[in-house]
């Protein structure tokens, strides 16, 4: 067949990531949805040793970290106002809406404490300070594992082809996680999933998504609220503001 510009189209090589589309029912087509994957032959003794958790470094170092982010946000609070704070203010963001993806990350997965309910703690808290629904995404990271860089299939591709160079740039400051967050927070507080979300949140799930919403909503309007009232900027910068500038 000869190809046309009607048979050619640019837009036809850009593959349809929705989680609902067309090449989610080709991923399940093809035996790529929840297939089984390599996995490397290391003894099963070996892997209990490496998967060995202890709640001391743990603790230790969440201790530490959350030291340094009062430590830094004390400072800006004093010298708020002087161009001195503008070094503290890049450390306490950095601590907070960066280096909380990592324990995100781990407590998600259980690995950071031995003690789940630590894990389970850490993991509320740094998916707040992310600008992650806890529950959300601990379902979306689980398809992440199953249906790893799948098309249609894991919600979690960072970079969709062909990659957008002005995306990719604006991720850098978070931009393009704030509208989709507030408006899925706003969504989930009146008690609505989108279709995508549940495709991979059991039904079981959706009473904690949205009572969990309204949690979030909440502290983000007391910040809002006390910023209005103190006539400062001041509390968004601690809340809300910091990923833009430590994402």
């Amino acid at each position: 067949m000869a190809v046309t510009s009607e048979t050619f189209r640019p837009e036809s090589l850009k593959p349809d990531y929705s989680l609902v589309g067309l090449n989610a029912a080709r991923a399940i087509e093809k035996g790529l949805a929840e297939a089984d994957w390599y996995q490397c032959a290391v003894p099963r003794a070996t892997l209990r040793s490496l998967l060995e958790r202890r709640d001391g470094p743990a603790i230790r170092d969440t201790l530490l970290w959350f030291s340094l982010i009062l430590g830094s946000g004390f400072a800006v609070l004093a010298l708020w106002g002087t161009w001195w704070a503008v070094a503290p203010y890049l450390i306490y963001s950095v601590l907070y809406a960066s280096t909380s993806d990592s324990r995100w990350h781990e407590a998600g997965h259980g690995t950071a404490f031995k003690s789940d309910w630590m894990n389970n703690a850490l993991y509320e808290i740094a998916s707040f300070m992310v600008m992650r629904e806890s529950t959300v995404w601990r379902w979306s990271h689980t398809r992440h594992h199953s249906d790893t860089i799948i098309v249609g299939r894991d919600p979690e591709i960072a970079v969709p082809r062909p990659p957008s160079i002005p995306v990719i740039l604006a991720s850098f400051f978070n931009l393009t996680n704030y509208p989709k967050y507030f408006r899925h927070i706003v969504l989930h507080s009146f008690g609505k999933m989108t279709v995508e979300e549940r495709t991979f949140i059991p039904e079981m799930e959706f009473s904690k998504v949205f009572w969990k919403a309204r949690v979030y909503l909440v502290l983000y309007l007391a910040t809002v609220a006390l910023a209005i009232v103190s006539r400062s900027v001041l509390p968004l910068m601690f809340v809300g503001l910091t990923n833009l500038f430590g994402t």
